[in-house]
């Protein structure tokens, strides 16, 4: 069985139990009970909501609870569960669940012309859907923050007005679950019950990016210095200064930090494991390349090396120096005296030697840009057999550390079968053994690069599996890579690393205590900023000054001063937007405009702002947010790191709320051409979205507000013009619904 399979069973097994006791608790039919059910995998969630409603809302051969008259609790027209999706637009449950029981009160049952009857048991309200509220506006965010701490009363008081006597099954994502205990702490005491259930986070089909759904994932461009080895900066920084040591990856941090010097018994079980490492390595490889029999260019047989190795090494070899630009007279002449030396029984110590040489031939293939699949894997297992014939070797830390490298460039290579997980996991397990074969105090320039990389790796393990886990093991991972990488010694390599904590503190905080992390965040980009002089590195000093903003912007989510963090936000996008210009790098530039056009918007709507600063402000929004999609549309093809047709749908917002906000005094003829940029970004994004996505469907409600305001503001005649502009297959949709 996989370790996978191992998980997926294991992950079933929990949610049956989570499931049954939430299912008991429910059943109880206790009143006023709030319970929160917790998982971060909507088809999960949707499925597990959909099974409680099936078996609980109208109940088949029992009764859920029955009061001391033993009337029944449920009628075939009346629920013992009601589901709900939460009101993004104004999302109080507690009015929604009122609002329902005004609209539907409970009948009245065992009525005679002696007895008045009773009405049935409120029934227990489901809420689905809070997880979207990540996509809203911070303002909507922090209201529905705000109405969870008032509805505190709800359950506190039996005499309150505002009593309610049903019971509340609220669920809700890991990251909301953390913003609901810290920002409504009033409201989490009353909590009865938490059930949390396993599973992998839903991951993002799309953006949808509305200023008030602002994914964050997309949308904000961060990006590290030496993030990766395939990345210039980390080929060049990392790989080719250190060619005659090996790659420079990462590993784990499971030792004493005080330490410095390692036991014999240690060095033992260490060597044990990676023995042990080496032998899975080599069973869970499955290389698909063509076979050598037959197709041997060599003038000498291969019998005693190691067979997936020759199978991956003579396809490169067949191949002329022409079509490769190669010199395979190297690689050959390798391989004749490896084969050479395991026929004359030669000791392990030579061979490893010849073995790491073949390594370090496709190594250096690989840091000249080369990085195909065979150059990848023959470079992996090399080392795997210089490794396996010297295990004592001085280079063995330096060995299992290229063979980190070269497994999560695997991982990260676009010819990969798939297996990116696998090829992460695998590298980490080699970064781990090589980290403690190392001195830190002797070694500390391997020892920190080690450690930066192992930060890498975690980080986009990450993206596959528990990310909050791994984001804390990055935070970790760089943050003892810093305590030997100081600033006075290799100040570049510092300030990279630093960066690189601040992006894993900020991905910590979309999961973990968001204003403490991001705080932190902030603090290590600072920390990085202070090495690079905007002269000399301006690339690099824009890029972080980004990154600064980013988090300046998503703390203001959280903290009580957002007016504050927003400015701080914008002020730092411009300062970046110095750089980061058109000519130098426009997918960039691109992208920090529609940071700050994203910024400006949530300033403007904030309850605080006046309005006159409003109007301002908006203005602003729509001119950064005209410059990204104008560099976005004149780089037709090229990859961008946010949403476009979001974006057209945060400038048609912009425009829509300029023109209807109350402070605004322009003619009619300024307002016809702030509705008609609206209308025409509207249906831009529409164009981009798919007919059954939410995204398209919501976008589809702001056309027909748009519509409707060409009406209110400009009449019949106004009306008219909106309508020229829709295509002629959304008439029939749209006539109807105005």
């Amino acid at each position: 069985m996989s370790v996978n399979d191992t998980k997926n069973r294991s992950n079933f097994t929990w949610n049956r139990q989570v499931y049954h006791r939430l299912k008991l608790a429910l059943s109880l039919g206790l009143r006023r009970q709030f319970f929160l059910a917790v998982s971060d995998n909507l088809h999960l969630r949707n499925q597990v909501a959909a099974r409680l409603h099936s078996t609980l809302a109208y109940p088949v051969g029992q009764v859920l609870y029955k009061p001391v008259n033993s009337y029944e609790t449920s009628t075939p027209a009346y629920p013992r569960l009601v589901t709900l999706r939460l009101n993004l637009s104004d999302p109080n449950p507690i009015e929604q669940i009122n609002q329902w029981l005004a609209n539907y009160p409970p009948p009245i049952v065992g009525a005679s012309k002696n007895t008045s009857g009773r009405p049935l048991p409120i029934p227990i309200f489901q809420i689905v859907g809070v997880e979207q509220l990540t996509k809203q506006p911070v303002a909507i965010q922090r209201l529905f923050l705000h109405y969870l701490r008032l509805s505190e009363q709800t359950f506190s008081s039996q005499e309150s007005t505002q009593s309610l006597e049903s019971s509340v099954l609220l669920w809700v994502s890991r990251p909301w679950l953390s913003a609901i205990e810290q920002s409504a702490p009033q409201f989490w005491r009353w909590r009865t019950g938490v059930f949390v259930f396993a599973g992998e986070p839903t991951p993002t089909t799309e953006n949808q990016g509305y200023p008030e759904r602002y994914d964050r994932s997309r949308n904000v461009d961060l990006e590290d210095i030496e993030q990766s080895v395939l990345d210039e900066s980390i080929i060049e920084a990392e790989l080719k200064a250190s060619s005659a040591n090996g790659l420079k990856f990462g590993d784990d941090f499971d030792f004493p930090v005080e330490s410095t010097t390692h036991s014999s018994e240690q060095q033992q079980e260490t060597l044990a494991l990676t023995a042990e490492l080496l032998k899975t390595a080599k069973q869970q490889q499955k290389f698909t390349t063509r076979s050598s029999q037959g197709n041997n260019p060599l003038q000498f047989s291969l019998s005693h090396i190691n067979k997936d190795l020759t199978e991956l090494i003579i396809p490169t070899l067949n191949r002329t120096t022409a079509e490769n630009g190669e010199d395979n007279q190297p690689a050959q002449q390798i391989l004749f005296e490896i084969e050479e030396l395991h026929s004359q029984q030669a000791s392990g110590e030579v061979l490893a030697a010849e073995y790491l040489r073949l390594g370090n031939l496709y190594r250096l293939r690989i840091e000249q840009g080369k990085s195909s699949l065979e150059n990848l894997m023959v470079a992996i297992l090399a080392y795997q057999e210089a490794a396996t014939y010297d295990e004592t070797s001085p280079q063995l830390p330096d060995i299992l550390n290229d063979l980190g490298t070269l497994y999560w460039m695997l991982h990260r290579a676009p010819h990969n079968t798939g297996d990116g997980k696998v090829y992460i996991e695998q590298g980490i397990e080699f970064y781990n053994l090589a980290a403690k074969l190392i001195y830190p105090t002797e070694q500390s320039d391997t020892y920190a690069r080690v450690q930066n990389n192992l930060g890498t790796a975690y980080g986009d393990l990450a993206r596959f599996a528990q990310p909050s886990e791994n984001w804390q093991k990055a935070v970790l991972a760089y943050s003892e890579a810093l305590r030997y990488r100081t600033a006075d010694i290799e100040p570049l390599k510092y300030a990279a690393c630093q960066n690189n904590l601040g992006t894993a503190y900020w991905h910590l905080g979309q999961y973990n205590q968001p204003v403490v992390n991001l705080q932190k965040a902030i603090a290590s980009y600072s920390k990085a900023l202070v090495h690079y002089s905007p002269k000399q590195e301006p690339l690099k000093y824009g890029m972080i000054q980004n990154n600064i903003g980013t988090a300046f912007w998503n703390l203001a989510q959280y903290d009580e001063q957002p007016a504050k963090n927003l400015q701080l936000a914008i002020d730092v996008y411009l300062d970046a937007l110095k750089y980061r210009t058109p000519a130098n790098v426009p997918t960039a530039c691109a992208a920090t405009q529609n940071n700050l056009g994203t910024a400006y918007w949530h300033l403007a709507n904030l309850s605080q702002t006046t309005q006159e600063s409003r109007q301002n402000l908006l203005q602003l929004s729509i001119e950064a947010y005209d410059e990204a999609i104008a560099l976005a549309h004149s780089l037709s093809g090229t990859p961008l790191s946010f949403d476009l047709f979001a974006a057209h749908n945060n400038l048609a917002l912009a425009h829509y709320q300029l023109i209807t906000d109350n402070s605004f005094n322009s003619d009619k003829a300024a307002s016809s051409q702030h509705l008609e940029a609206a209308l025409k970004n509207h249906l831009q994004a529409l164009n981009g979205f798919s007919p059954d996505s939410e995204a398209y469907q919501t976008t589809f409600t702001y056309i027909l507000k748009t519509i409707r305001a060409f009406h209110s503001q400009l009449g019949i005649q106004g009306q008219n013009l909106a309508l020229s502009q829709i295509p002629g297959h959304l008439l029939p949709e749209i006539l109807p619904r105005l």
